[in-house]
């Protein structure tokens, strides 16, 4: 079997896939059951520990309304920068299509995942009106340079995939750690993230078999390029994705020493930061993207460390 069939295969049944388990923002979401509304004076909505900023001290210690205030604002931020995220997603996905020939198994596969991605911007705009709070997203340079990004779908579409996994990933990583942490959650923000979960599954190991695919095929100077460009997107869009701008940061008076802490320079939080990117680490290795040149950014950018052993292995606990 050619590597040309094991990748449109797989292709195939990430298509098939789409066709069997898809959600709809509005069916599958139960927004007007009484036992999913959002109310005041949850304490649900408290942050669990294994978010980054749920488990510092500073949060743990505010009174009971100010963690249960601050904790909805950051899990609607956190679906703002998502949909944001995928806004720019499917833009540049679209780009990259109009250059696919007729016949090509990709497109089927990447206008699936366009709609999934419609649904999710829906489910997570609904979710962020159904909080009330007015909460910005991603920070300001991101809204400003966000309609340039899409062009890279058409021009260096192995550096716009590559900016795919660097959203993707640490935000799959985050919910099935919460997913997992067993904490008593608003289920409204548990069905969000279980659907999310499993359609993102798919994206991501489209963005994988995609990479793993072109990079080995790419001229020298462009594989050159990806190696350089790869850890700085994965570590720039890491930051959009989980990072509280500016304006949140301001608006609910987060101490500066605790943002310092938490993004990156704990030890805990330094111990996260590589661990979000153990399954792009494998990657990197596999496509030949891991030179004298990129393993000093790696290492400078503070993403290096031990490649997961399987895909979306848990993060080992510190010893």
């Amino acid at each position: 079997m050619t590597a040309v069939q094991t990748y449109e295969e797989k292709l195939q049944t990430l298509s098939e896939g789409s066709v069997r388990l898809s959600f709809n923002a509005f069916k599958d979401i139960p927004w007007d059951d009484p036992a999913y509304a959002v109310v005041p004076d949850d304490e649900r909505w408290i942050l669990p520990s294994v978010d980054p900023l749920g488990g510092h001290e500073w949060y743990r210690s505010l009174p009971r309304e100010r963690q249960i205030e601050i904790g909805m604002a950051r899990m609607a931020n956190i679906t703002k920068v998502g949909w944001q995220f995928e806004n720019v997603l499917i833009k540049g996905v679209l780009e990259y299509l109009m250059d696919v020939p007729n016949g090509s198994p990709e497109f089927r596969y990447l206008m699936h995942e366009v709609t999934e991605e419609t649904h999710h911007i829906q489910m997570f705009q609904e979710f962020v009106n159904r909080t009330g709070t007015d909460i910005p997203g991603a920070a300001g340079w991101f809204r400003v340079v966000q309609s340039v990004l899409p062009v890279f779908g058409r021009l260096l579409p192995e550096i716009f995939f590559t900016g795919v996994l660097a959203g993707e990933e640490p935000i799959d990583h985050l919910q099935k750690a919460i997913l997992r942490s067993g904490d008593d959650l608003h289920p409204l923000m548990v069905r969000i993230m279980q659907i999310h979960v499993a359609e993102e599954a798919r994206h991501i190991s489209f963005a994988h078999e995609f990479l793993a695919r072109k990079a080995p095929t790419l001229s020298l100077p462009r594989k050159a390029l990806l190696s350089v460009a790869y850890p700085i997107v994965m570590r720039v869009l890491c930051d959009v994705i989980a990072t509280p701008s500016r304006g949140f940061i301001k608006h609910y008076d987060i101490p500066k020493e605790v943002i310092k802490d938490l993004y990156w320079d704990a030890p805990e939080s330094e111990k996260l930061l590589r661990d979000l990117f153990a399954d792009v680490r494998v990657l990197a290795e596999e496509a030949g993207l891991m030179n004298r040149v990129s393993k000093v950014l790696w290492k400078r950018l503070r993403i290096d460390g031990r490649p997961a052993r399987y895909r979306s292995e848990p993060a080992p606990k510190a010893a």
